[in-house]
Protein backbone atom coordinates (compact mmCIF):
# COMPACT_ATOMS: atom_id res chain seq x y z
CA UNK A 1 0.00 0.00 0.00
CA UNK A 2 1.04 3.43 -0.69
CA UNK A 3 2.32 5.68 1.83
CA UNK A 4 -0.93 8.22 0.79
CA UNK A 5 -3.23 5.42 1.14
CA UNK A 6 -1.70 4.94 5.05
CA UNK A 7 -1.85 8.59 5.31
CA UNK A 8 -5.55 8.44 4.07
CA UNK A 9 -6.16 5.45 6.52
CA UNK A 10 -4.54 7.66 9.64
CA UNK A 11 -6.87 10.60 8.46
CA UNK A 12 -9.76 8.39 8.07
CA UNK A 13 -9.10 6.62 11.69
CA UNK A 14 -8.14 10.16 13.71
CA UNK A 15 -11.35 11.88 12.01
CA UNK A 16 -13.90 9.12 13.70
CA UNK A 17 -11.48 8.23 16.87
CA UNK A 18 -11.96 12.53 17.91
CA UNK A 19 -15.64 12.52 16.71
CA UNK A 20 -15.79 9.33 19.56
CA UNK A 21 -14.46 11.78 22.14
CA UNK A 22 -17.25 13.76 21.84
CA UNK A 23 -19.71 11.57 21.71
CA UNK A 24 -18.23 9.41 24.93
CA UNK A 25 -18.93 12.27 27.16
CA UNK A 26 -15.42 12.97 28.88
CA UNK A 27 -15.36 9.12 28.55
CA UNK A 28 -18.27 8.80 30.89
CA UNK A 29 -19.90 6.45 28.17
CA UNK A 30 -18.07 3.00 27.77
CA UNK A 31 -18.30 1.79 23.97
CA UNK A 32 -17.62 5.59 22.89
CA UNK A 33 -14.67 5.84 25.04
CA UNK A 34 -13.36 2.69 24.11
CA UNK A 35 -13.69 2.91 20.34
CA UNK A 36 -11.52 6.55 20.43
CA UNK A 37 -8.96 4.98 21.87
CA UNK A 38 -8.33 1.97 19.54
CA UNK A 39 -8.92 4.15 16.63
CA UNK A 40 -6.57 6.54 18.30
CA UNK A 41 -3.57 3.34 18.27
CA UNK A 42 -5.10 2.89 14.48
CA UNK A 43 -4.45 6.08 13.17
CA UNK A 44 -1.08 5.83 14.63
CA UNK A 45 -0.16 2.94 13.47
CA UNK A 46 -1.36 3.84 10.22
CA UNK A 47 0.89 7.27 10.28
CA UNK A 48 3.60 5.48 11.01
CA UNK A 49 3.30 3.27 8.60
CA UNK A 50 2.96 6.73 5.68
CA UNK A 51 5.76 7.78 7.08
CA UNK A 52 8.17 4.67 5.82
CA UNK A 53 7.70 7.01 2.47
CA UNK A 54 6.14 10.56 3.38
CA UNK A 55 8.60 12.94 4.93
CA UNK A 56 7.70 12.95 8.71
CA UNK A 57 6.48 17.72 8.36
CA UNK A 58 4.72 16.85 4.93
CA UNK A 59 3.06 13.63 6.44
CA UNK A 60 2.46 15.11 9.79
CA UNK A 61 0.77 18.51 8.58
CA UNK A 62 -1.34 16.50 6.22
CA UNK A 63 -2.64 14.35 8.99
CA UNK A 64 -3.91 17.15 11.44
CA UNK A 65 -4.28 19.50 8.54
CA UNK A 66 -6.85 17.54 7.08
CA UNK A 67 -8.00 16.19 10.58
CA UNK A 68 -8.71 19.70 11.95
CA UNK A 69 -10.80 20.94 8.86
CA UNK A 70 -12.59 17.66 8.97
CA UNK A 71 -13.50 17.56 12.71
CA UNK A 72 -14.43 21.23 12.68
CA UNK A 73 -16.81 20.29 9.84
CA UNK A 74 -18.33 17.19 12.23
CA UNK A 75 -18.25 19.53 14.76
CA UNK A 76 -20.12 22.34 12.57
CA UNK A 77 -22.84 20.33 11.27
CA UNK A 78 -22.94 16.57 13.08
CA UNK A 79 -23.01 18.66 16.93
CA UNK A 80 -24.56 22.19 15.90
CA UNK A 81 -21.19 23.94 17.06
CA UNK A 82 -20.62 27.73 15.55
CA UNK A 83 -18.02 28.77 13.92
CA UNK A 84 -17.09 32.92 14.02
CA UNK A 85 -15.29 34.67 10.92
CA UNK A 86 -12.25 34.41 12.46
CA UNK A 87 -12.18 30.61 13.03
CA UNK A 88 -13.22 30.09 9.04
CA UNK A 89 -10.49 32.05 8.46
CA UNK A 90 -7.89 30.24 9.92
CA UNK A 91 -9.69 26.99 8.69
CA UNK A 92 -9.45 28.94 5.26
CA UNK A 93 -5.41 29.37 5.99
CA UNK A 94 -4.96 25.95 7.19
CA UNK A 95 -6.67 24.25 3.73
CA UNK A 96 -4.45 26.76 2.14
CA UNK A 97 -1.16 25.41 3.84
CA UNK A 98 -2.07 21.95 2.87
CA UNK A 99 -2.97 22.30 -0.85
CA UNK A 100 0.21 24.26 -0.75
CA UNK A 101 2.13 21.44 0.33
CA UNK A 102 0.21 19.01 -1.69
CA UNK A 103 0.53 20.64 -4.79
CA UNK A 104 3.80 22.64 -4.56
CA UNK A 105 6.25 21.09 -1.95
CA UNK A 106 9.54 19.49 -3.47
CA UNK A 107 10.24 18.01 0.06
CA UNK A 108 9.24 14.14 -1.05
CA UNK A 109 11.05 14.07 -4.08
Amino acid sequence: MSGYAWLAGAIATEIVSTSLLKLSDGFTRLVPGVGAIALVAASFYCLAQAQKTIPLGIGYAIWSGVGILAITAIGWIGFRQKLDLPAMVGMALILAGVLVIRLYSRAEA
